[in-house]
């Protein structure tokens, strides 16, 4: 199961309602969960959850035990959203930073004032970013203490960790912009010291290579093909357990080729895939693995629908990040669907 923003976490708090939606979607081998972050600064969008205080901590650990329970594994996805957020969803005391103050084009939600333009971010210094690094580590400490079976970190979508990685958002001139070897760094750093922290087996990466989501410009093709080329290869020398690479189009043939090649690790490929393009996304030989998204959103029992051919629930895309448990933890499985025949069946009988 992909990670998928919900916005459920009032108070940025994993709760019960939570706990729920997960334990609904064990089916899957592995569950990624929603971003969530490392630190008060990366909470960019109303509703999103943290793990950087206790209260936090023992909310994650009810999840875990409730998907540990179905016999599932749960990795954390730690996203520190960087510029694309807005103050309004940040607590008090905290600020929007990137890596640059280069705001994003674009608006965003807030619970205080609805759509509003993103803020404007601090740019980190050189101090600040060995900080976010650190925050990153200890984040990926208190998964583990939560339950947590590993952490992926969300170096995709246009986030603070993507941000490093594009030469237009990332004007910076000290060891952490200019090459790709040094825009790269960000990653690289809090990859390490998180597999040295946690162990290499319990890290993993997303990745949307060509994706200009976050107003994040485009650049050359070559680039960007070289930019994941080489971070593929550290990543093998780093020994983490997997590579998840969201799809889209613009991604060339050479680009996927480049990833393959230097990674020796787990691929997980998603984005779009239904059963049949999966399977033949997995016959390619490019991914390992395959993973869903919105699927699992409207459907709780997704595996057992792939298995007997059932038809889907329809996605509500306008509870997709409400506050309720609306389009959240009410879509109807196949088993409860059998239910409400059998009812109406002994009330005719009746």
């Amino acid at each position: 199961m992909a990670p998928m923003t919900r916005s459920r976490a009032i108070g940025n708090l994993p709760n019960d309602l939570m706990t729920s939606y997960y334990r609904q979607r064990t089916g899957a081998g592995l569950i990624i969960t929603e971003g969530t972050s490392p630190a008060p600064e990366g909470l960019g969008y109303a509703r999103i959850p943290g793990i950087f205080n206790k209260g936090q901590i023992a909310g994650w650990k009810k999840i875990t035990d409730a998907v540990h329970q179905e016999g599932t594994k749960v990795f954390l996805q730690l996203m520190h959203t960087g510029r694309i957020a807005h103050q309004d969803n940040l607590p008090e005391g905290a600020s929007v930073v990137g890596a640059s103050a280069m705001r994003a084009a674009g608006q965003i939600f807030t619970d205080t004032a609805y759509l509003q333009d993103y803020s404007e971010p601090v740019a980190l210094t050189t101090e600040g970013v060995e900080v976010v690094i650190n925050q990153f580590v200890t984040a990926a400490e208190n998964a583990i203490k939560a339950g947590f079976d590993g952490v992926e970190l969300h170096g995709a979508n246009g986030y603070l960790l993507e941000q490093f990685l594009n030469p237009t958002v990332n004007n910076r001139t000290d060891r952490y912009g200019g090459s790709i070897e040094n825009r790269s760094r960000f990653i690289l750093e809090i990859a390490e010291k998180i597999a040295r922290s946690i162990g290499q087996g319990k890290v993993g990466i997303r990745f949307s290579p060509f994706s200009t989501s976050g107003d994040l410009p485009a650049y050359e093709q070559e680039a960007v093909t070289e930019t994941y080329r080489y971070l593929a290869e550290e990543l093998d020398k780093i020994g983490i357990v997997y590579i998840h690479i969201s799809a889209n189009t613009r991604i060339p043939e050479q680009a996927y080729t480049a990833i393959r090649s230097h990674f020796n690790g787990v691929i997980i490929l998603c984005n779009g895939l239904n059963p049949d393009t999966a399977e033949d996304a997995l016959e390619k030989g490019f991914a390992d693995l395959v993973a869903f998204g919105r699927n699992f959103l409207a459907n709780p029992d997704y595996v057992q629908r792939i298995e007997t051919g059932s038809p889907l629930n329809e996605h509500d895309h306008d509870t997709y990040y409400t506050a309720g448990e609306k389009g959240y933890t009410d879509y109807p499985t196949l088993a409860s669907k059998t239910r409400q025949k059998e009812q109406s069946r002994e009330k005719c009988n009746a």
